[in-house]
């Protein structure tokens, strides 16, 4: 009997890495999830493989996190089909742009990451909170980064949203208590997806430099760790979880072997 039995979990930026990971961990634990991201074939894929694997339903919602218009249209033709409580939220869609110096910034990519990792947390969070109130149980896991603890060179725009993500977290917490409804942020260092490849625009041989050396989370990891955040009892929140590598000690400090 899975831990999450009769729960509905909607996991963003499920397309891929993390979210991907997050999808079919919570459904290995019973939950039906909706697995949201803007692109339809992977979506779709995701929902096949997770009825295959687990026998349960898979929802899928196709939606750009970044338009609050699309937003509101898709939830409604969620609600519609039947997927209209959201027991466990994980706001995992964000990316990194760039990796200019402020003075260099490309606006475009400024727009891109707190367009995404901002913007889109909030409108998908106010479209799913007003239920859990009304219910007086419910779960958000925004998913955060080291580099909401810290800030590195050239990072600047993406650190800064990633402490956005933790400011929203906490007032989420404020705002909520008392009210049934937990609010955790899972915040991991280095951990190997395609987010390095977005980064850098396609550039496989640069986007694995980050990892050389070192071993890195994976995927699978941050989703065990959102699992268990969300598996507590209901007197319980894990408020905060910062996910390192063993070889990684801080936003910038990392130890790798000569190669």
């Amino acid at each position: 009997m899975g831990r999450l039995d009769g729960k509905t979990a909607l996991v963003t930026g499920a397309s891929s890495g993390i979210g991907r990971a997050c999808a079919v961990a919570l459904a290995g634990e019973g939950a039906r999830v909706v697995a949201g991201a803007r692109r339809k074939d992977r979506v779709e894929s995701l929902c096949n493989e997770i009825s295959a694997r687990f026998g349960s339903d898979a929802g899928a919602l196709i939606v750009d996190v970044r338009d609050r218009d699309d937003v509101a249209d898709s939830f409604a033709k969620l609600a519609a089909a039947g997927w209209d409580r959201i027991d466990v939220l994980v706001n995992n869609a964000g990316l990194a742009a760039g990796l200019e110096r402020i003075d260099e910034g490309v606006f475009d990519n400024w727009d891109r990451m707190i367009d995404t990792n901002l913007k889109g947390l909030l409108n998908v969070s106010r479209m799913v909170l007003p239920g859990m109130v009304q219910r007086g149980s419910g779960h958000v896991v925004n998913i955060g980064s080291v580099a909401g603890h810290d800030v590195y060179v050239n990072g600047n725009v993406y650190c800064a949203t990633k402490f956005g993500v933790r400011a929203l977290n906490k007032s989420m917490r404020i705002d909520l208590a008392g009210r049934g409804v937990r609010v955790t942020s899972v915040d991991p260092g280095l951990v190997r997806t395609e987010f390095s490849l977005v980064r850098f625009d396609g550039d496989a041989a640069r986007s694995e430099r980050p990892y050389q050396g070192m071993t890195p989370l994976s995927a699978e990891d941050v989703a065990d760790a959102v699992v268990w955040a969300v598996t507590r009892p209901p007197h319980v929140n894990v408020e905060e979880l910062l996910l390192m590598p063993t070889d990684q000690a801080s936003v910038d400090h990392v130890h790798r072997t000569e190669e």
